[in-house]
C-alpha cells in the first residue's frame, strides 16, 4: 500500500524578506541621516539627534519584523504520524502525534483562537501565523483527512 501523506504549510503573509527589510532600513538611515547633515552643517544638531533616535526606533521595529518573517508551522499527516514543526524567531520545535489518538478541537470564537491539537501526553496549538478563515479550513481539512486515516481501519 502507497504511503498517503497530506502537508499544510502555515505562514505569515510578510511583503519584505529580511534581507528587503535591511535594504529599506538602508535607505531610510541614508534619507534621515542627510537631511539632518545639512541641518547639522547650519548649526542645528537637535535634528541629528531626532535623526538618532528616530532610526533607532526604526531599526528596532525592523529587527523584530525580520526576525519573524520567516516564521512558519508545517503539520504533516502520513501513514505513521501527525508531525507538527513550527520556526519560531529562528528556533525550531517538533511534536510527533499518533494520528489515531489525536483529537482536533477547531477555534471557537470568542473563546479560543488557535486549533488544539491533543494527544496522550501531547498538547499542541497551532494556526498562529494565518488568519481565522484559513485556521478554520485548515482544522476542517485536517479533521477530514484524519478520519480517512488507513489506520482507522485496522
Amino acid at each position: 500500500m502507497p504511503a498517503m501523506a497530506h502537508t499544510w504549510i502555515l505562514k505569515r503573509n510578510c511583503s519584505l524578506t529580511p534581507r528587503q527589510s535591511a535594504g529599506a532600513y538602508a535607505l531610510l538611515c541614508a534619507g534621515s541621516f542627510g537631511i539632518a547633515l545639512v541641518f547639522l552643517l547650519q548649526g542645528i544638531w537637535v535634528v541629528l539627534a531626532f535623526s538618532i533616535v528616530e532610526m533607532a526606533a526604526v531599526g528596532w521595529a525592523l529587527l523584530h519584523y525580520a526576525r519573524h518573517a520567516l516564521d512558519v508551522e508545517r503539520i504533516a499527516l502520513t501513514d505513521g504520524s501527525l508531525v507538527v514543526e513550527r520556526i519560531d524567531a529562528g528556533r525550531s520545535s517538533q511534536f510527533q502525534l499518533d494520528p489515531v489518538r489525536t483529537r482536533i478541537e477547531p477555534p471557537l470564537p470568542r473563546r479560543r483562537k488557535l486549533i488544539l491539537l491533543e494527544s496522550p501526553g501531547t498538547r499542541v496549538e497551532i494556526g498562529s501565523y494565518v488568519s481565522e478563515p484559513i485556521r478554520q479550513q485548515v482544522a476542517q481539512e485536517l479533521a477530514r483527512a484524519m478520519r480517512s486515516h488507513p489506520a482507522r481501519f485496522l
